[in-house]
C-alpha cells in the first residue's frame, strides 16, 4: 500500500525485445530501448531522465574509440566478459561481471570503451541519464556487485548523489553516485522465488508521483527475434504493481507510469532459469 498522499493509479506500458532498435555491426551486436544512432522513434525519446538503454555486445579485440560526451551522466554495467574504459580525467581500468562505472560527464570529457579479450565478447548495458544541473564539473566514480550482492535481492547499484549513504568518491561501497533523480537496482532471481521493491521518496519536490522501468536482460545470447513468453529457451518474469502485470520474457521491458512513494513492485521468477532483471526508479 502506498504511504503517500498523492493517489496511486500505474500504467503499464510493455516494450518488447523485438520492437527495440539497433542491428548487428559485426563488432557490435546492439539493442536500442530509446531513440540512438540511425534508430528513431518518437514514442521513444526518454522516459524521465533515463535517456539511452543500450544492450551491447562487442566483439573481442574491438570497441568504442575515443568520443566526446557533455552534460550526460553515462555509466556501463557488465554483465559477461571484460569492458576496458580510459578517459581523458585518466581514468584506466579494465570491468568485468558485476561492476558498473559511471561518468560524469559535466562540461565535457572523452573516454573510449573496447574489448581487449582476444577470444569472449563483452556484454554490457550503456545508459545515459540526463543530469539535474548544467555544468557540473566532470567526475568518475566505480564500483562492484558480485552476484552475492544480487541474488534473490535487490542490490541498490546507483542513486542519486545527494541521497542518505551515497559516498562522493571515485571508489567507495554502496550505490554509485549520479547527477540525476534517478536510482538504479538489480536482481539475479531464482526460478520460483520473488523479490519486492518500496518505490523511494522523491528526491525534490511535493507529492509522490513516479516512474519505473524494468527490463529482463538478455542473458540467453544475442536474439533479435521474438522473446520467448514461455520460458523455453530463456528467462521469465511476472511484474507487478497496483493490480497492473506484465510477463517479460529476455529483452522485454515494461514502462510504468502513475505511481508514487511507497507502492510496492514485485518481480516473480515464473521461469526455470536464472533471471538477471533491472530496475529504473525516478521522479514523475
Amino acid at each position: 500500500m502506498s504511504s503517500s498522499t498523492t493517489a496511486s493509479n500505474p500504467t503499464f506500458q510493455f516494450r518488447p525485445s523485438q520492437d527495440r532498435g539497433g542491428s548487428n555491426h559485426g563488432w557490435l551486436k546492439t539493442f536500442h530501448t530509446f531513440s540512438f544512432a540511425d534508430y528513431y522513434d518518437p514514442a521513444f525519446e526518454n522516459f524521465g531522465s533515463l535517456r539511452v538503454i543500450n544492450e551491447d555486445r562487442v566483439a573481442p579485440s574491438t570497441g568504442f574509440p575515443t568520443h566526446p560526451h557533455r552534460e550526460a551522466e553515462i555509466f556501463s554495467y557488465v554483465i559477461s566478459g571484460e569492458l576496458a574504459h580510459k578517459d581523458s580525467m585518466g581514468n584506466v581500468e579494465t570491468m568485468v561481471r558485476g561492476d558498473i562505472q559511471m561518468t560524469s560527464g559535466g562540461t565535457g570529457i572523452r573516454h573510449s570503451e573496447y574489448n581487449d579479450n582476444k577470444k569472449d565478447e563483452v556484454h554490457f548495458l550503456q545508459i545515459w541519464a540526463l543530469p539535474n544541473e548544467r555544468g557540473l564539473k566532470p567526475a568518475y566514480y566505480a564500483r562492484h556487485f558480485s552476484d552475492a550482492d544480487k541474488t534473490d535481492k535487490w542490490a541498490h547499484i546507483v542513486a542519486p548523489v545527494s541521497a542518505e549513504g551515497v559516498i562522493d568518491e571515485r571508489d567507495a561501497k554502496g550505490p554509485t553516485p549520479i547527477h540525476a533523480a534517478l536510482n538504479f537496482f538489480g536482481t539475479l532471481l531464482s526460478s520460483g522465488k520473488s523479490v519486492e521493491h518500496t518505490l523511494l521518496p522523491r528526491l525534490k519536490g511535493p507529492g509522490g508521483n513516479k516512474l519505473a522501468y524494468v527490463q529482463l536482460v538478455q542473458t540467453s545470447g544475442y536474439n533479435p527475434r521474438k522473446a520467448p513468453t514461455d520460458g523455453k529457451g530463456g528467462a521469465l518474469v511476472k511484474v507487478t504493481l497496483g493490480g497492473q502485470e506484465a510477463t517479460l520474457g529476455e529483452g522485454d521491458g515494461v514502462f510504468i507510469r502513475g505511481a508514487v512513494t511507497g507502492d510496492q513492485l514485485v518481480v516473480d521468477n515464473v521461469g526455470d532459469k536464472r533471471a538477471e532483471v533491472v530496475l529504473f526508479e525516478m521522479d514523475a
